[in-house]
């Protein structure tokens, strides 16, 4: 596989340092993945192909995992736009989770080692799952490969806001490919999740156990602040009083904060995009995606101060 300098530096900063986790990616789940496409790339993203997910069962074949994906590469993480595809346990989570919000269901700390973040998770007691090694074929400029990564999770319903996970990627190189991560609106970085909970104080304390890291507090906001990228943990009538929006259920992870390395080319692609926004201090960006999607995208500048509803 041929990959320039830009595309290598780009996968090799990917995996975090020993010892560190990130904020590797978020995912939609969605039941239209052609609709879903549709609207980001209204909004002026790049999609990877539709990929569809396999998975070694016992006997050490390889089977479908039930899930199949399109991808927004950025220059730092990635958003991973996910439809269930097979009658498999993975895609009647999907369409369970879809069931109740179609949107933000997963939270990824990317890993370099998912042997030691299921070790800790065990400690901690949260029972984690055997880690499962996934993969599946993406197509490269000189033909096609075979993407790898080990998963740690946790048993449904143990993180109540969705699938909150641990990802250790193997083959970084093919998943940032320089045709994937140049988009319209000039995103090129995730910085943080952030999910709307009853209680603040209560979920902080537990990602401060599954993460490892302690969490801090902003006015109402509690955050977990990791190498690369946050996660925010924030109140219903914080996001009403911020965006005008009631959840449709709680939890509900509801919004991203991307970072673009051209603001005006970002304003311009969600002007014509036609759907609703607004501003937010230090000069951010906000979109409400249309259901396809769901959720709230924030946009903000390189080198703005790290983000808090408060």
């Amino acid at each position: 596989m041929t990959i320039t300098k830009t595309a290598a530096r780009i996968a090799a900063a990917q995996p975090p340092r020993a010892g560190k986790i990130n904020l590797d990616h978020i995912a939609h789940f969605v039941p239209d993945i052609d609709a879903a496409t549709a609207a980001f790339e209204a909004l002026g993203f790049t999609l990877t192909p539709f990929s569809a997910q396999m998975q070694r069962n016992e006997s050490g074949e390889l089977t479908p995992a039930g899930a199949g994906n399109r991808c927004i590469m950025l220059e730092r993480g990635y958003i991973e736009c996910l439809t269930p595809t097979a009658d498999t346990t993975i895609g009647n989570q999907l369409r369970a989770a879809i069931t109740r919000y179609t949107g933000l269901h997963l939270i990824a700390f990317g890993t370099s080692d998912a042997t030691a973040d299921h070790a800790r998770l065990s400690q901690q007691q949260f029972a984690p799952l055997t880690p499962v090694d996934l993969q599946r074929v993406i197509g490269t400029v000189d033909g096609e490969g075979t993407a790898r990564f080990s998963v740690v999770r946790v048993p449904p319903g143990t993180m109540t806001e969705g699938r909150i996970q641990f990802c250790q990627q193997h083959t970084p190189e093919l998943l940032w490919q320089s045709r994937w991560t140049r988009h319209r609106n000039r995103t090129v970085g995730l910085s943080a999740v952030i999910a709307c909970v009853d209680h603040p104080d209560e979920a902080a304390q537990r990602y401060a156990r599954f993460t490892g890291i302690a969490a801090t507090a902003s006015g109402d906001d509690r955050i977990i602040d990791t190498a690369r990228g946050r996660v925010l943990l924030v109140s219903a009538a914080a996001v009403q009083r911020v965006f005008r929006l009631d959840p449709p259920v709680l939890p509900w992870i509801f919004g991203s904060v991307l970072v673009s390395a051209d603001m005006q080319k970002t304003r311009d692609c969600i002007v014509a995009s036609g759907l609703p926004h607004g501003m937010l201090g230090d000069g951010r960006l906000y979109v409400v995606p249309p259901p396809a999607i769901g959720g709230v995208m924030i946009f903000e500048a390189k080198r703005t101060a790290p983000f808090t509803l408060s």
